[in-house]
């Protein structure tokens, strides 16, 4: 198996240690194939590029700024990256994260570590262990931040 990740030179924190870091040691057998690109809009492309490379999953890191014309971008970044999955028939994990969801530079930091190294988890149960996706379904997982919790039954 191999597990593509896709990050950009836009962000303010390097997914790369959290990202490669799970899936090294949770899987030290699986190949990891890298491509940085300039910001989130050039994500889709190489997500696509990955794929071409032979990635069976790719994790695609950035990060968006607070202007409405960053959360533009973000969104079309994330439409392409929806049109790529569907065209290769594989997942994309998008970690995306706003710099407005934190208000220190420290707190926004741990959200990126947090996120990036759940997803990096979510990508090898996609590919390995799709029994514990399952168990896991309606329990109120995040990434980023603290679990919601399932919801109490009344």
């Amino acid at each position: 198996m191999k597990v593509g990740f896709a990050d950009t030179t836009f962000s303010r924190f390097d997914y790369a240690p959290a990202v490669l870091g799970v899936l090294s040691k949770s899987r030290p057998h699986v190949k990891i194939e890298r491509y940085t690109v300039p910001g989130i809009k050039d994500l889709p492309v190489a997500c696509s590029i990955l794929f071409k490379r032979g990635c069976d999953i790719v994790i695609a890191c950035g990060m968006v700024g607070k202007m409405p014309i960053d959360k533009q971008c973000s969104h079309e970044a994330s439409m392409g990256m929806q049109a790529v999955q569907l065209m290769e028939g594989k997942h994309i994990l998008e970690v995306f994260v706003h710099v407005d969801e934190a208000g220190s530079d420290r707190e926004l930091s741990e959200i990126c570590r947090n996120r990036a190294s759940r997803h990096a988890q979510n990508a090898l149960w996609l590919l390995f262990d799709q029994a514990t996706l399952r168990k896991r379904a309606g329990t109120g997982r995040r990434q980023g931040k603290a679990d919601e919790g399932p919801l109490r039954k009344v």
